[in-house]
């Protein structure tokens, strides 16, 4: 069962969501907030005590009341940098989908997106993909065009110190494959996958799949 938790302020589309998840077997949605200040205040209150949020999936609107929603997911990823973030939002201009995803989201979703698609979207994200709202996905593109066309030296793969099977690993992620996807295709196992995206991650300064793709594409390291 995946556990999600929502971060959106508007109450209609929030009930929304509580019905979609109410009646897909997979998900159970355990928390609701109206803001990013309640969300990261229940988060830090329970970490605190030193005990486990059970958050595994995020859904989070990006126009929220004083704090951002790419604000509130960066604070997330450094709080728990493996629960899995997914952008929910109707904004589909070039830096709001920037934002997010250095931010660290896995995931950008527009908010019109059928209902079967977006069940189908999350637990693809689940699954190790990054999933992308078709409008969204030619932004990235679009962006990384625009980035790739700029003069700026772009630091080769041997500078950020990645080996040959992180850079396959990295290769594979751009062609938008899952983790499961990328084990078999280079045959070995998810554990491996797992800990070869943790190094990259670190290397690369990023805290999810997307942002990852993002800078290999932009600075033509694969």
């Amino acid at each position: 069962m995946i556990r999600v938790v929502a971060v959106e302020d508007d109450a209609r589309y929030r009930a929304s969501l509580e019905m979609l998840l109410r009646y897909a077997e997979d998900f159970e949605l355990i928390r609701t907030f109206e803001s990013a200040a309640a969300a990261l205040a229940e988060l830090d209150a329970i970490l605190d005590r030193g005990e486990d949020p059970g958050w595994d999936l995020v859904l989070m609107d990006l126009d929220l009341p004083r704090l951002s929603g790419s604000e509130c997911t960066r604070r997330i990823k450094e709080r728990l940098p493996h629960v899995t973030v997914v952008v929910l939002t109707v904004f589909e201009d070039r830096s709001a989908v920037l934002e997010a995803i250095c931010a660290g989201a896995d995931g950008y979703l527009l908010k019109r997106t059928p209902a079967d698609e977006l069940l189908s979207q999350l637990r693809a994200v689940m699954a190790g993909g990054s999933p992308l709202s078709a409008a969204i996905a030619r932004t990235v593109l679009d962006l990384v065009r625009h980035l790739n066309g700029g003069d700026r030296a772009r630091p080769a793969a041997g500078q950020l110190d990645l080996s040959p099977r992180e850079l396959d690993v990295l290769r594979c992620l751009v062609q938008g494959m899952s983790y499961k996807h990328v084990a078999a295709e280079l045959n070995i196992s998810i554990h491996t996958v797992r800990n070869h995206i943790r190094n990259i991650y670190g290397k690369l300064r990023v805290h999810s799949v997307a942002a990852a793709v993002s800078r290999a594409l932009r600075e033509g390291l694969v």
